[in-house]
C-alpha cells in the first residue's frame, strides 16, 4: 500500500526533524520558553510564528502524533502500535522532561524520552523501507539488539539524556583539569558513563563490520566534543551544537538499520 509508504516517510522525517528541534530548543536556551504548561499554551501558534523553537517542537510533535494515529488505523500491527505507543510515551515524557529542567525530577526522565523519541523514529523508517519493499526486520528484534549487547546504543541514547537532564541547560559539564566549585559531579559522572559507553559501542560497531556506522559516529564523536566545549563555554546557550548533535544520533541510527540489512 503506498500511501502507507509515503505516510511512513514523511512520519519519519518528521519524527527525525522533532528530535533534532528539541536539540535547538537546549541550544539555545529554549527549554522553559513555555514555562511547565504542557502540551500548549493559549498563544503557542504566535509563539511559533516568532520562531520559538520550542512552540515549533511542541507543534511538530502533534503532527507526528496525528500521522501516527492515521497509520495505526490504516494499517494495524505491531510495528505501527509500537509506533504509536512510542509517540504517547514520547509525549507523556516530554512532559516529564519540563519538571527535569524545573528541577522538579530526576534526569532519568529525559533519558527515557530520548529513547521513546528514537523508537518512534525507528518505527516509522523500518515501515517505509517495508513499503519500498527493501526488507523484512522484525521490530521487536531490532530493539532487543538495541538494548542488549554487543552495542548498547539504547544505553548511550539514554545516558546522553541523563546528561541533558543533569545539566538542566544552564550547567557546565566542566573540564576535569580546572578547578571550578560550581561544578556538579553528578553531571560529570553522567558524562564519563556516557563516554564509556559510546566507546563500548565504537568497539561493537567496529566488531559487526559495520563501517557505515563507524563513519557516523566518528563524526558524531567529533559533534559531542564540541557540545562539551560549547556547553562549557556558554552553558546557557551552547549553540547549534545540540542540534548537530542529534542530528547525526539520527544518522548514527539510520547506518545501524542499513548495516544490519546490508
Amino acid at each position: 500500500m503506498m500511501i502507507l509508504t509515503y505516510l511512513s516517510a514523511l512520519e519519519t522525517i518528521l519524527a527525525g526533524t522533532t528530535i533534532v528541534f528539541g536539540g535547538i530548543v537546549e541550544g539555545y536556551g529554549y527549554g522553559l520558553s513555555l514555562g511547565t504548561n504542557w502540551p500548549y499554551t493559549h498563544d503557542i501558534m504566535q509563539l511559533a510564528a516568532k520562531k520559538d523553537p520550542e512552540a515549533i517542537h511542541r507543534i511538530l510533535a502533534t503532527i507526528v502524533g496525528i500521522f501516527s494515529l492515521a497509520i495505526l488505523i490504516i494499517r494495524p500491527s505491531l510495528i505501527s502500535i509500537i509506533g504509536f505507543v512510542s509517540v504517547v510515551f514520547t509525549a507523556l515524557l516530554g512532559m516529564a522532561t519540563l519538571y527535569v529542567l524545573a528541577g522538579k525530577l530526576p534526569s532519568i526522565f529525559q533519558g527515557l524520552h530520548d529513547i521513546a523519541a528514537y523508537t518512534t523514529f525507528v518505527s516509522y523508517f523500518l515501515i517505509m523501507l517495508q513499503g519500498l519493499g527493501m526488507f523484512k526486520l522484525d521490530i521487536v528484534s531490532f530493539l532487543i539488539s538495541a538494548i542488549v549487547p554487543p552495542h548498547f546504543l539504547y544505553f548511550v541514547i539514554f545516558m546522553g539524556g541523563v546528561v541533558t537532564g543533569t545539566r538542566r541547560m544552564k550547567l557546565k559539564i566542566g573540564r576535569p583539569w580546572e578547578k571550578d566549585k560550581e561544578r556538579n559531579p553528578w553531571l560529570q559522572a553522567a558524562w564519563v558513563i556516557h563516554g564509556i559507553v559510546s566507546l563500548i559501542f565504537i568497539i561493537a560497531v567496529v566488531l559487526l563490520h559495520y563501517w557505515l556506522t563507524l563513519i557516523f559516529t566518528a563524526l558524531e564523536i567529533i559533534v559531542g566534543l564540541w557540545v562539551w566545549d560549547s556547553s562549557n563555554r556558554n552553558p546557557l546557550k551552547p549553540g547549534m551544537s545540540i542540534g548537530l548533535h542529534q542530528l547525526f544520533s539520527i544518522l548514527v541510527v539510520v547506518a545501524i538499520i542499513l548495516n544490519s540489512i546490508s
